[in-house]
């Protein structure tokens, strides 16, 4: 199998590369930011073709260190987008972070490339877009994220049109618990300490702030073809059961797992085949008990704010969404507190017009318009 690797140098990247080398999947093209150095190591691994850096200082400084290997390096947005289309590609991963993965998936997709999908911006932004250009091109599009992965996998065999809810677990980050006050001093160190995940900065703020799974429910709307009314959200602290779906008979199937994302990676390669995994073997009697909880929506309130948005359609769940990468990247660097994310996220909602169309152009004007606002209001 030959794949081309997007976001390689982040968690799901990585991860993706230890498959790769576990099963002897050739990868020949690859496509990250600014990690040149990373990129140097895996091209001298796995001797790709081609390789992009979206950072053109990057790509400069990575062109010449690998001056002696046959890999043709390139820079910019572009050359991102030509890594996920490219020919030789069997499957193009797609792993990055943020609506930056946007383009590149409407390449591979416009390309007949299958994808195998990390990042759930793509459908969050643009689904509609996204999953009827699929369609037409006959593109087979294979969720990563663990719990979209399980959905997949516990719809396998069974009609559509039985599904009654989807059932979408949520380890609860670090703050399980918390009350809106405790949540006041949280500081960037704190809020990236998963107790279960191993898993980039953004993400894992996203996770503490229950934004993630903001997202992914919008993610399964699309992926499943199903309202947002009928996902169930449902905190499970261990982080075992991976989602699960409920039929018209009212009987549940649950796909488990250790919490290792090299699992969903590398069934989302290897569908419909199962290969040996690098994951260790579960064993049901390490754990005493599994739980299950309700979110608190009224504490971590960007879950509830996604799902309205969810619910009003058209371009809002990409306002909640940019708004988020850019509170999130505000935080991180010390300019917010974490109780400032819900805040910004849900006047950027409310601020983005209802009913317009969902076009490449109308993405890109409600993404810039989304941070434009986060910044100015926290600028003041």
């Amino acid at each position: 199998m030959n794949i081309s690797l997007l976001g390689s140098t982040g968690s799901i990247g990585r991860q993706t590369a230890d498959v790769a080398r576990m099963q002897g999947y050739n990868i020949v093209a690859v496509a990250a930011d600014k990690n040149y150095m990373e990129v140097e190591n895996q091209i001298r691994e796995f001797h790709p073709a081609f390789a992009a850096m979206r950072d053109e200082r990057a790509a400069r400084e990575l062109r010449a260190r690998v001056a002696d290997t046959p890999t043709a390096v390139y820079g910019g947005e572009s050359a991102v987008c030509e890594a996920a289309a490219h020919t030789d590609a069997d499957v193009t991963v797609n792993a990055v972070v943020g609506i930056a993965g946007l383009a590149p998936t409407m390449a591979a997709v416009n390309n007949g490339k299958k994808i195998a999908l990390a990042n759930k911006e793509t459908l969050v932004a643009g689904g509609e877009m996204v999953m009827s250009t699929a369609a037409e091109k006959g593109v087979q599009i294979i969720p990563v994220d663990s719990e979209h992965s399980a959905i997949f996998q516990c719809l396998a065999g069974n009609r559509r049109t039985d599904l009654k809810k989807i059932i979408l677990t949520a380890s609860g980050g670090p703050f399980f618990g918390k009350t809106a006050a405790e949540l006041e001093g949280v500081t960037p160190e704190m809020a990236l300490h998963h107790p279960n995940w191993n898993m980039g900065p953004k993400v894992t703020v996203d996770s503490s702030t229950l934004m993630n799974k903001g997202l992914e429910v919008i993610e399964a709307m699309w992926l499943f073809g199903v309202s947002a009314d009928r996902i169930q959200v449902v905190i499970h602290r261990q982080s075992i059961v991976h989602s699960m779906v409920e039929f018209s008979d009212n009987s549940v199937i649950a796909q488990l797992g250790m919490p290792d994302m090299r699992l969903p990676i590398q069934y989302a390669l290897s569908y419909p085949a199962r290969l040996p995994s690098p994951v260790k073997e579960m064993s049901l009697t390490d754990y005493q008990m599994l739980t299950f909880f309700p979110p608190d929506t009224k504490t971590f309130r960007c879950l509830q704010i996604c799902i309205e948005a969810a619910r009003a359609g058209g371009l809002k769940p990409c306002a909640a969404n940019s708004a988020n990468e850019e509170a999130v990247g505000l935080f991180l660097s010390g300019a917010i507190k974490y109780t400032d994310i819900p805040d910004l996220v849900e006047m950027a909602v409310n601020r983005q017009p209802a009913g317009e169309r969902v076009t490449s152009e109308s993405i890109g004007c409600a993404d810039r318009e989304a941070r434009r606002c986060v910044i100015e209001a926290v600028k003041g």
